[in-house]
């Protein structure tokens, strides 16, 4: 039909095939880089929940991180120098899980300094129990602060430098497009471009990790151990 179109028609050279790129979609791909991340940003603070998962490099030490968030608190993993451990924060109560070797300084390729019998043994009573960590040991506020989705979006979100949007495409099976600061030198953004845009993925700035938020908006429990399942030692952790 479009061939005899062209034919028959005087000044009609063919059917355009273009399409539009923002039919179907949530329409930031027609905004500035900044009204993107903006509109990111404003979706993400909204969101109830959020999954966030991926290496973060922060005063030289690199994380591994895999937590689920919510505004009163998140459970999930940590991982930072060959030892991983179990988070947990219900309101201001936060609790830490790991195993023996990760009270008697071992690492995961076992070094470490030797402990004693009675160091193994105090170490075994924590093994996979939840250990409340009490709001004034110095490890609450940095511990604390992987469970905080505010604080976490943050300082992760932020893109430095000049914005400008890059390549479309998918990410986690996702139609998104790319915001960059200074050409990626400042971030690499990846934002949905179906249903509400929030930020899918990130490359941080120099270097400083490499983040996918998913399971935006789907609820969780949290709650805290059950008795059975936790130690107290009061006003201070034990030493590890």
């Amino acid at each position: 039909m479009c061939a005899g179109l062209v034919v028959g028609v005087t000044g009609l050279t063919g059917c355009s095939s273009d399409k539009d790129p923002d039919a179907g979609t949530n329409g930031i791909g027609k905004l500035s880089a900044a009204k993107i991340q903006s509109k990111s940003r404003a979706a993400a603070d909204a969101a109830p929940t959020v999954r966030l998962s991926g290496t973060l490099v922060s005063k030289g030490h690199t994380y591994k991180l895999d937590m689920r968030l919510k505004d009163n608190g998140g459970t999930g993993s940590v991982t930072s120098k060959g030892e991983t451990f179990q988070l947990l924060r219900v309101g201001k109560q936060l609790f830490l899980k790991a195993d023996s070797a990760f009270w008697t300084h071992k690492d995961a390729k076992g070094g470490g300094e030797k402990p004693g019998k009675t160091d193994d043994a105090a170490a075994a009573k924590l093994n996979g129990k939840f250990v409340k960590v009490p709001a004034g040991d110095a490890a609450y506020k940095q511990l604390s602060g992987f469970t905080d989705k505010d604080l976490l979006l943050e300082g992760m979100l932020a893109l430095h430098g000049k914005l400008a949007t890059g390549d479309r495409g998918t990410t986690s099976g996702n139609p998104s497009i790319e915001v960059t600061g200074d050409k990626g030198a400042g971030g690499t953004l990846d934002v949905a471009l179906k249903g509400k845009p929030y930020p899918l993925s990130l490359e941080r700035a120099g270097d400083a990790g490499s983040l996918r938020l998913s399971d935006w908006g789907r609820d969780f429990t949290l709650s805290e151990p059950e008795k059975d399942e936790m130690v107290d030692y009061g006003e201070q952790l034990p030493e590890s």
